[in-house]
Order: C-alpha cells, then structure tokens, then sequence
C-alpha cells in the first residue's frame, strides 16, 4: 500500500497523514496503531522536512510506501518521497510570469503599430498606382489628340 498526502502546507502534514491513514486502514488494523503509525512516521517527516529547511509556509506532497504485518503497519523509510514547493519559488514565478506578460503586451502594442504602417503603406501604394494610371490615360490620350 501507499500513503499520499497530495498537496498540503508544510504547517498541516501530520494532521493530513494521519487522516489519509485512517482512511487507507480503515476495517483492517486498530485505530490505536493508525494513530501510532502516524505519529512515527510524522515524526520522521518532521526531520526530513527540517533537514531540507522547509518552511510552514511552503506546499509538500509525501508519499511512501507500508504495508500491515500483524496489525501492525510497517513503514518503507527508504522510499519515502517528499516533494517541496517553496513559497519563495512562486513569488519569483509570479513576478517572472509578471514579467512576460509585461513584453507580451508590449510585443502586441508593436505588432498593432506595425499592422496600422503596413495599412497606411497599402493605401499609399493605391494611391500612387491610381495617379500612375491617370498619368497614363493622359499620355494615352494627348497621343491620340496629336495623331488626329
């Protein structure tokens, strides 16, 4: 079997293991050793997570392995996983994230500039052609009025 608290505060993992451990047990060892399991296996946490300076603020996903021997339930300590999403590191992801939305909107303002100068060019291109076909037909027809 395996315990997974999911995503939780550091401040609120035992109370998360203890009750995720209920619940993986329930009608198959006595509460009284869900409660002492979970008491030694959070105070393993505990120094796993002091180990690593973990804050209470930050968001950890443990999971690890057990199985029940006798009533009994045995932790695999050797594969106990901690996962530690520091508070810190989403503050520098929000302002990264801050950030590129900064220069995407200003990517999108100069890409609008842009379209409105390729628009003006285009008009300014019809223009001149127009003039060009006028110059044209003008040329074409003082020919003629020269041939008459």
């Amino acid at each position: 079997m395996r315990l997974s608290t999911g995503f939780v505060r550091a401040s609120g993992y035992a109370y998360k293991v203890r009750r995720v451990l209920f619940a993986l047990t329930r009608k198959k060892v006595d509460p009284r050793e869900v409660v002492r399991a979970a008491g030694e296996l959070n105070q393993k946490i505990f120094e796993k997570l002091q180990e690593l300076g973990v804050e209470k603020s930050d968001v950890v996903r443990i999971t690890v392995p057990f199985r029940i021997e006798d009533g009994t339930i045995k932790w695999d300590y050797e594969e106990l996983n901690i996962e530690v999403y520091r508070k810190s590191e989403e503050e520098k992801l929000a302002m990264a994230m801050e950030e590129i939305e900064e220069r995407e909107k200003a990517l999108e303002e100069q890409i609008k500039e842009l379209e409105e100068l390729a628009l003006q060019l285009r008009e300014t291109s019809e223009k001149i052609l127009e003039k060009l076909e006028e110059l044209k037909q003008e040329h074409t027809s003082l020919k003629l009025r020269a041939e008459e």
